[in-house]
């Protein structure tokens, strides 16, 4: 079987040394055991508040000044609007979403109230408050125009998944346990659809075999497992590598602007200097 990979930047900022990393490490894994694989591009720009074409423009510069090739088309979220809204009508019609009228500051004093609300591995679950509203109330709000957010109600959608697994090429097969990260927000009224439910069906449509990214998103991938059996899609593999960190241990992210691909580039670097710094040497 032919092994496709992708590598999936938001245009949000300008790439880093781990985005170095990771697009290299998805690319050489496109070729591992000698085979000649394929390697995509994919723009994550679902957030279009943040997103800016100048940096979609350099995030092909910079990798393109890597050595690095894709094969085209390359998939723009923004362009697949209406791919996660048939998605979200799929899981509404499971009776697996629900809307969530709940503020961030409702959320937390909920939180507060309880005393002790259960932990995921990004902090506090979301309790629940609209999950057992009826359908009469949640027409009547939707109606009247109150803000709201779609959530999966995880505990039904395991029920009806029932017991998956996952193979992580660096830590074998993994149970799949959804619900660590509770009724997860798959859409919003500015963003119509969450990285979880866009980067499934994306990585399904084009036709991954093998997701490789950082190890900051092994738990992501117990929902994502859930999600694919929901929506009836293709399972790929997934190797979910270390990241890279600053001096002080603190991993790398856009606001390291000295470690960009093109801070580096104008202070001199080479390309092959550069893969190295990303762990990628000869």
């Amino acid at each position: 079987m032919t092994v496709v990979t992708r590598f999936a930047p938001s245009p949000s900022g300008y790439l880093h040394l781990g985005h170095a990393h990771s697009a290299l490490f998805a690319a050489r894994a496109a070729q591992a055991k000698g085979e000649r694989g394929r390697f995509l591009l994919r723009i994550e720009d679902i957030d279009q508040g943040r997103s800016r074409p100048e940096f979609e423009a350099a995030i092909y510069e910079d990798l393109a000044w890597l050595g690095l090739a894709w094969e085209a088309p390359v998939r723009r979220q923004s362009d697949h609007f209406a791919d996660y809204r048939a998605a979200l009508d799929q899981l509404a019609a499971q009776g697996v979403i629900y809307p969530c009228f709940c503020t961030r500051a409702d959320i937390q004093a909920e939180i507060a109230r309880a005393g002790q609300a259960p932990h995921g591995p990004d902090g506090p679950l979301y309790p629940g408050m609209c999950r057992a509203l009826g359908e009469d109330e949640r027409e009547s709000r939707i109606a009247a125009g109150e803000q709201h957010a779609l959530r999966l109600d995880v505990a039904r959608a395991a029920e009806i998944a029932g017991s998956l697994t996952w193979c992580d090429l660096g830590e074998g097969e993994v149970a799949a346990d959804p619900q660590s990260l509770g009724d997860v927000v798959l859409a919003r009224k500015e963003t119509p659809t969450s990285y979880h439910l866009a980067v499934t069906l994306d990585d399904a449509l084009q036709g991954v075999t093998l997701v490789t990214r950082g190890r900051d998103l092994f738990h992501a991938t117990h929902l994502h497992r859930l999600l694919q059996a929901l929506l009836g899609l293709p399972v790929p593999d997934w190797h979910h590598h270390a990241l890279l960190a600053d001096e002080s241990g603190q991993r790398l992210a856009k606001r390291h602007d000295a470690l960009s691909i093109r801070a580096l580039r104008a202070a001199g670097k080479l390309p092959e200097e550069v893969r190295a710094m990303a762990g990628f040497g000869v």
